[in-house]
């Protein structure tokens, strides 16, 4: 048995009146995913607590069958997914140039994203690529127009707050280590560090000859940075060697690239176009091609959170039926396959409407295969999937729930390893009748 997890990023959301009181999803039509929920097991899923907003690496990372003890950070993450080498001790913070302004004394986001052409970005981010501050060094490498990573290298720690403000209008917050680690020296020192960095770009690119330009064109200086969710690489367990799948990731975000990195899954890179149908139906032909060789593959599509993100509901709606289409256009071989388990479900809620990033609510989650209890849920969205035969499933139990329905489930109190590993068989030493050239 295989497993393809069709993984719908930031499906969940709320009612809205000009869908009639109703969720995107639920507004959109999806005679595709209403077809699988009818054949199948629905009901919620929470990645952590309900209520709690997630962002999507650590939805992802509980998907995957992590604690949250065992999490690196964002930063960390995605400085391995665009291939940026990181030591042991290495600190990395997400950063991404931006429009300051000053009101009172205190800085001020103006516009967190800022239009800029992409040669134009590139210098900006050479001028600022490297700092030194009292045995800190500091880099700051571009992942895409005016985002990097800024790595800190030396006595550093990950404990340090965020100055990113996320919302424009609003002031950045002061860079200072956390409280339960506010008497490090290291702590106290990658702040200090930091925030010294912020000062020293907004010196540098105060008369860059490409802000000097945006000011004759009447456009707002790219004149700092702001950072946010360091990180440091810890040990974990390879997800094979956890779960016992051989797993592969399909994905166009270098985050999912840098949590399978980190996980010890394979991934393959996509990229998004316009048409997020057609991206989801190539990537159902790319899974089944590699069921050959993988166990598990996680099949990821982030057009719905972009949506979102947007804050229009109806734009939202629009790309979900997108995505029903390409489903329908290559979800048929799969499930014709006997041997192949569907999961389809989501990671978290992103709200339309409103200043929330993400929020807190549920998504619905659809188990279809061999063997699955088939429910009366006729339609795949947040309230029919609550009628479900799954109920609300929280955290790992995502993943308990996939290696249950491959017939891969331990039945605890078994110890066949040294190990007390979660599937069966094991990875267990064979009983030899013969050692050491005696019977």
């Amino acid at each position: 048995m295989k497993c393809v997890l069709i993984l719908l990023d930031g499906l969940g959301d709320r009612f809205y009146e000009q869908l009639n009181h109703q969720t995107p999803l639920q507004a959109a039509r999806t005679p595709v995913l209403d077809g699988l929920a009818k054949r199948g097991a629905n009901g919620l899923y929470h990645a952590s607590s309900v209520g709690l907003a997630l962002p999507s690496e650590n939805a992802h990372f509980a998907i995957f069958g992590y604690d949250m003890d065992e999490f690196p950070g964002r930063g960390a993450l995605e400085a391995l997914g665009a291939g940026i080498k990181l030591d042991a001790k290495d600190v990395a913070v997400l950063g991404h140039l931006a429009c300051l302004a000053e009101t009172d004394g205190a800085l001020l986001l103006d516009a967190g994203t800022p239009k800029i052409a992409e040669k134009d970005a590139s210098a900006l981010m050479e001028t600022v690529s490297e700092y030194e501050f009292e045995g800190v060094q500091i880099r700051f490498q571009q992942t895409k127009g005016l985002f990097g990573i800024v790595t800190l290298h030396g006595d550093v720690s990950p404990f340090i707050t965020d100055s990113d403000p996320i919302r424009s209008g609003r002031t950045l917050s002061a860079v200072k280590p956390w409280r339960d680690h506010a008497h490090e020296k290291a702590a106290q020192k990658t702040a200090s560090a930091l925030e010294a960095y912020h000062l020293w770009v907004i010196e540098k690119l105060q008369k860059h000859p490409v802000n000097v330009q945006r000011s004759k064109e009447g456009l707002k200086p790219i004149n700092g940075i702001v950072t946010q969710r360091a990180g440091r690489l810890k040990k974990v367990t390879p997800f094979r060697e956890r779960y016992g799948l051989r797993g592969l990731s399909i994905s166009s975000g270098i985050i999912y690239w840098g949590l399978s990195t980190y996980l010890g899954l394979d991934y393959k890179k996509v990229e998004d176009t316009e048409n997020p149908g057609d991206d989801l139906a190539e990537r159902l032909s790319m899974t089944r091609e590699a069921l050959s060789d993988y166990d598990f593959v996680h099949l990821h599509t982030k057009a719905p959170d972009q949506a979102a993100h947007t804050k229009d509901p109806i734009a939202k709606k629009t790309a979900i039926e997108s995505l029903d289409a390409g489903i329908g256009r290559a979800i048929v071989p799969l499930l014709d396959d006997p041997e192949t388990l569907i999961v389809v479900a989501s990671d978290h809620s992103t709200p339309s409407s409103g200043p929330l990033v993400h929020s807190g609510e549920t998504v619905p989650v659809i188990f279809c295969g061999p063997g699955v209890r088939r429910d009366k849920v006729m339609e795949y969205n947040e309230i029919s999937a609550a009628n479900g035969a799954l109920g609300c499933i929280r955290g790992k139990e995502l993943i308990y729930l996939v290696l249950n329905h491959l017939d891969r489930s331990k039945l605890q109190g078994l110890m066949d390893t040294p190990v007390d590993q979660l599937y069966w068989p094991g990875n267990y030493e064979p009983f030899q009748k013969i050692k050491n050239g005696q019977s």
